[in-house]
């Protein structure tokens, strides 16, 4: 399939040759079809899979075929977990419609009350938004949501871990108007992603489209295994040291742990800079910039300070500390191997997250090499998962017990 299977407007089909789109991603050429035709949509997309063009194309394309006849509030409004993220959404469709006269507004935490105010006063087509201050101007009756046509969560399951649940769904209630809805979310397999689907979506299609090999193999995956902190640290800067590290992002659990970690690479000699959840927007700004510009070639980031966070030629992600859920890797390595380029991704595993690593394993239908450093052998040998034990239940025991007497 190519875009221009898609009668995509003129103009949308410019932009996507200037921005070297050739051919749609396995989650666009599932998505947008349907979304063309006005359908809702419920699709598992991970970070870095193309999901942003499958929801904004169809968008556009509407808002081309179907003109406004004076100006008004947004008639489409994408909602998205982070300020960093909803950044990254407005300047990719500012750039999709940078030949049409579309107008795209964006509003977001962290930024002053006044100037965003005033955009909202303007006509506008379509809005990209944070939940938390897009209800501020909902209740102060400064924006609309009247004349919404097309609503799309993005990052739906980061969406209900930072508890916007409620939020949203008073948001997609008050979009009366609204005739079509699609929710993105990393995995489908979660109980309260499905709940809220079925509160927000009317029938929708269900897309869980796997990408083939050309796409999933841009990332490369392996684990090692470390004793203790002190080998996982030395781990960590014998690959930080490498030639082919160029440009990297280091996970770890806490908060706490990133400011220690940060300390000590900088006295091995490697530069880092790192996001806290604590952390002002005006010192985000400052550490994702030293990344961009080369200051620093190390990111360190929790999960929470990196949520929306997309840094271009990411060349590895390591996994310092291991997260709780198979999902939360998946958006972990996504920030690397995007845009068509190869990734790395690299687990420091300890004995107590071996634990993780099955779920990641059947999460990712991958298995997760184990790589060995000649100079940091690993003197233990690899834990074995827990497993759950079977309970007996007491009656079962009884007639057990019974049955033996009997004989």
């Amino acid at each position: 399939m190519s875009f221009d299977h898609l009668l995509l407007d003129a103009k949308l089909m410019a932009s996507l040759e200037r921005m070297d789109h050739q051919r749609p991603t396995t989650i666009q050429e599932s998505v947008l079809p349907l979304a063309m035709d006005q359908q809702d949509i419920l699709a598992s997309a991970p970070t870095g899979t193309g999901k942003t063009a499958a929801f904004l194309l169809p968008i556009l394309q509407h808002l081309i075929d179907f003109p406004r006849r004076r100006p008004g509030p947004a008639r489409a409004l994408v909602l998205t977990p982070t300020r960093e993220l909803a950044a990254q959404i407005h300047q990719y469709a500012s750039h999709l419609a940078h030949l049409t006269e579309l107008k795209i507004g964006i509003i977001t935490g962290g930024q002053d009350y006044q100037p965003q105010l005033k955009q909202l006063a303007k006509n506008m087509d379509l809005l990209v938004a944070t939940p938390g201050r897009l209800v501020e101007y909902i209740a102060n009756e400064s924006f609309s949501l009247e004349q919404v046509e097309i609503l799309v969560i993005d990052e739906a399951d980061r969406m209900l871990d930072m508890g916007f649940r409620e939020t949203v769904k008073d948001i997609a209630t008050a979009a009366l108007k609204r005739q079509q809805t699609m929710l993105f979310s990393a995995t489908l397999n979660s109980p309260g992603v499905e709940a809220f689907a079925d509160a927000l979506l009317d029938n929708p299609q269900r897309l869980e489209a796997k990408p083939p090999r050309r796409e999933s193999g841009k990332i490369h995956q392996w684990m090692h295994l470390a004793d203790d902190k002190d080998h996982k640290f030395a781990l960590l800067c014998h690959w930080l040291n490498q030639e082919e590290v160029t440009r990297a992002i280091v996970f770890v659990k806490k908060r706490e742990t990133v400011a220690e970690l940060e300390g000590k690479l900088q006295s091995a000699g490697i530069t880092a800079a790192f996001l806290r959840g604590d952390m002002e927007q005006r010192d985000r700004f400052r550490a994702l910039s030293r990344l961009v510009k080369g200051e620093a070639k190390v990111l360190i980031a929790t999960d929470v300070a990196a949520r929306g966070i997309d840094v271009e030629n990411i060349s590895h992600v390591i996994n310092f500390d291991m997260p709780r859920k198979a999902d939360i890797y998946v958006h972990r390595i996504g920030r690397t191997g995007r845009a068509g380029a190869k990734g790395t991704a690299i687990s420091l595993v300890e004995a107590h997250d071996i634990g993780v690593i099955p779920k990641i394993e059947r999460f990712t239908d991958q298995n997760l090499k184990r790589r060995v450093i000649a100079e940091l052998r690993p003197k233990h040998k690899e834990a074995k998962a827990p497993t759950k034990k079977k309970v007996k239940k007491k009656g079962a025991a009884k007639t057990k017990r019974k049955a033996k007497s009997k004989k």
